[in-house]
């Protein structure tokens, strides 16, 4: 997987395409709250990995999250038809103009679905850009947000030895490094 902008050593890799096809030990979905699929990132997810997939969601909500995933939380289902052999599903805040605590959510969404990664023995990571589509986070806010969670969390050795953060377009991609850079650059 050929990067655009590699930070903090290679941990961290900037890139665009399509995280369905990534070859990886878990890619992060960007659910809502009913885990039962939805549009964007989500769907394709439900899409490409099979019925397994909502199998397992469907089991989640009827016995840890009755009432949906909480925003900033996440959860771990097989990854179906993907290479990728886990989904890690978290639910990012929708964008209500920054005084709801959308940052820290946005950031405890990353910060726990490393944490569910990390409890599945994963070594590699895709994310796709959480929250920034339909729930209207601003992207260069997130880009900011985001770099601060992953600059804190390798700032001490970690399982995770690689973390791709996949954009659908080289627009977003770049618009990523342009924010994130004074962050991640050494």
């Amino acid at each position: 997987m050929q990067g655009m902008k590699a930070y903090l050593n290679g941990a961290v890799v900037v890139t665009t395409g399509d995280i369905t096809s990534f070859d990886v030990d878990a890619i992060v979905n960007a659910a809502n709250s009913s885990l039962l699929g939805g549009g964007g990132v989500d769907g394709a997810i439900h899409r490409s990995g099979g019925p397994a997939i909502l199998e397992e969601c469907r089991k989640i909500r009827s016995t840890q999250y009755p009432e949906g995933l909480p925003t900033g939380k996440a959860v771990a289902t097989t990854g179906g038809r993907l290479k990728a052999k886990h989904v890690i599903h978290t639910v990012g805040p929708v964008w209500h103009g920054g005084k709801q605590g959308e940052d820290i959510l946005l950031q405890d969404a990353y910060r726990n679905s490393l944490a569910v990664a990390e409890s599945l023995g994963a070594k590699t990571v895709a994310f796709p850009a959480i929250s920034t589509g339909v729930y209207g986070f601003p992207k260069d806010r997130a880009a900011k947000r985001v770099a601060e969670v992953l600059k804190q969390y390798f700032s001490t050795p970690r399982p995770i030895q690689t973390v791709y953060l996949v954009f659908f377009s080289s627009q977003d991609a770049e618009l990523f490094i342009r924010e994130a850079d004074p962050l991640l650059s050494p």
